[in-house]
């Protein structure tokens, strides 16, 4: 049992950790029709925030739909590239089940796929704006595209990572497709880290313990893999003290000029010690903010505590993706190599609507992200952390003045370079447009058909839904037709999932 153990966490810690820091290129694919347009930098003068009318209320109503107008004409939210939703959903849905309506994150969903926007050449960020008709008079969705320079092809290219590795090893742990799961990958980690990396291990069941200290790889390799082989599953899960634990571990081996990041790999099923997440986040608030360590949440079970992760992400200046068994590989590949370097800090978007040409709009998810306008430009307020490789998609409804004509929308992003903290922002603008959803780019159409997807898996939970949603039927055809356009077996499998929740409701 004690090799078991010890060997269960080493693979967790093997698949984590090796396949975070090596790449399987950026995952990006070229082409679109997008209009790239990134204006300025932190020297620029700031675009001009429209006046701010009362929206208008829509009277259109098409099989339910309705979109609840904004009161005014900006729209500002924190930045988030979490995925573990839609993850989870596609687990559960496979399994027979319907996911809870709670656990659906519709920019989750959208942020699962590949885009095809521009990318810059160094940190930061380049601004796409573009948008579609949909099937309903005068509705549109216009996609805000935010995406960083793209993760390096070479492991070189990066700075050294101090990673600490906080190990659920929890009862519930053993159940096949948790700690299992990263099995298949024992020897990733000591093959792919380079030996200037340096990882440190706590694990916790009804307590924590510091298994590893800081320790370089470069001579070391032997030393991890005998600590990990001490471990084994038992007792219940106290979340809480893993995190703590993890967190003092990862300030004890603080390095200058490293990556210093805390990967958290549970069920996030905690039933012991302190469970509420801001509790959690008060405890390690020293480490976060004043040493920069960030939080990289991996979700696993098909029972999980998703909002419990989600919230100490959001929270914890990081982000989460759920694994599974049938995609851990490709997820660990193209996701993780993206999530060691940050490229930016408290990173935030604001779009400001034009008054002239826009009656009302809603920005489509989202909903824990949401920042006061009057916040976009104090950096004291958190924002998002954003590595290299990563897209950040934002989809909005909008009902346009009838023969509207014009300046429709600008998108600005405000982030703090991750060393100097020196504020900069990129805008883009966009004009009117005519084409319809259906003619647009496949990887827009793409995020249609994922936030359709998931604003069906809301139901009645949420407070509004999509103006002209295809039939569940209908956005599975839609799916398989976009996953032969763009060869992507992602979106294939977006299908599928489709299909499978189709299944459920017949």
């Amino acid at each position: 049992m004690e090799r078991q153990r010890t060997r269960q966490v080493m693979l967790a810690l093997t698949l984590a950790g090796g396949l975070l820091l090596t790449g399987c290129g950026d995952g990006d694919s070229g082409g679109g029709n997008s209009a790239d347009g990134a204006r300025g930098d932190s020297n620029a003068p700031a675009f001009p925030a429209p006046n701010q009318p009362q929206g208008e209320q829509d009277s259109q109503e098409s099989r339910g739909d309705q979109v609840t107008p904004s009161p005014d004409y900006l729209s500002t939210f924190a930045l988030d590239v979490d995925t573990a939703s839609y993850g989870y959903a596609r687990r559960t849905l496979a399994e027979g089940r319907r996911p809870a309506p709670s656990t659906i994150r519709p920019e989750e969903f959208v942020n699962s796929f590949r885009q095809d926007y521009k990318r810059p050449d160094g940190n930061g960020f380049t601004v796409t704006v573009d948008g579609a008709r949909t099937d309903r008079d005068d509705w549109s969705l216009v996609r805000v595209g935010l995406a960083t320079r793209s993760a390096p092809d070479n492991a070189d290219d990066r700075a050294p990572a101090a990673l600490t590795f906080v190990i659920d090893i929890s009862g519930s742990m053993s159940e096949p497709g948790r700690l299992d799961l990263a099995q298949r990958s024992l020897d990733t980690m000591t093959k792919r880290l380079r030996d200037d990396d340096s990882v440190a291990l706590v694990t916790f069941s009804d307590r924590a313990r510091k298994v590893l200290p800081m320790t370089r790889l470069g001579g070391h390799r032997d030393r991890i893999r005998e600590a990990v082989d001490s471990l084994e599953p038992t007792f219940s899960t106290n979340l809480g003290a893993g995190v703590e634990t993890g967190y003092k571990t990862a300030v004890e081996g603080l390095r200058k000029g490293a990556t210093n990041r805390v990967v958290l790999i549970s069920d996030a099923l905690a039933n012991d010690g302190e469970t509420d997440a801001d509790a959690i986040l008060d405890r390690i608030d020293t480490a976060r903010r004043e040493h920069g360590i960030t939080l990289f949440g991996v979700g696993v079970g098909s029972n999980y505590g998703d909002a419990l992760m989600e919230r100490l992400a959001d929270k914890g200046d990081g982000h989460t993706v759920y694994v599974s068994g049938d995609d851990a590989e490709k997820v660990f590949c193209e996701q993780l190599p993206q999530n060691i370097d940050l490229t930016a800090r408290d990173a935030k978007a604001q779009v400001a609507f034009d008054p002239e040409t826009v009656a009302s709009f809603r920005l489509i998810g989202y909903d824990d992200r949401r920042v006061a306008d009057d916040d976009f430009r104090d950096d004291r307020v958190d924002g998002g952390e954003v590595g290299p490789g990563h897209t950040v998609t934002a989809l909005y409804a909008v009902h346009t003045r009838p023969d509207a004509d014009g300046h429709l929308a600008t998108a600005t992003v405000r982030w703090q370079d991750p060393k100097s903290r020196a504020p900069h922002e990129k805008s883009a603008a966009l004009e009117t447009f005519d084409g319809s959803l259906r003619d647009a780019n496949p990887r827009f159409q793409v995020d249609a058909v994922a936030a359709y997807f998931a604003d069906a898996l809301r139901g009645d939970y949420a407070d509004n839904h999509l103006p002209g949603r295809p039939s569940l039927s209908e956005l599975a055809d839609w799916a398989e037709e976009l996953a032969d356009q763009t060869e992507d077996s992602a979106v294939r499998g977006l299908a599928d999932t489709i299909r499978q929740a189709r299944h459920l409701t017949d």
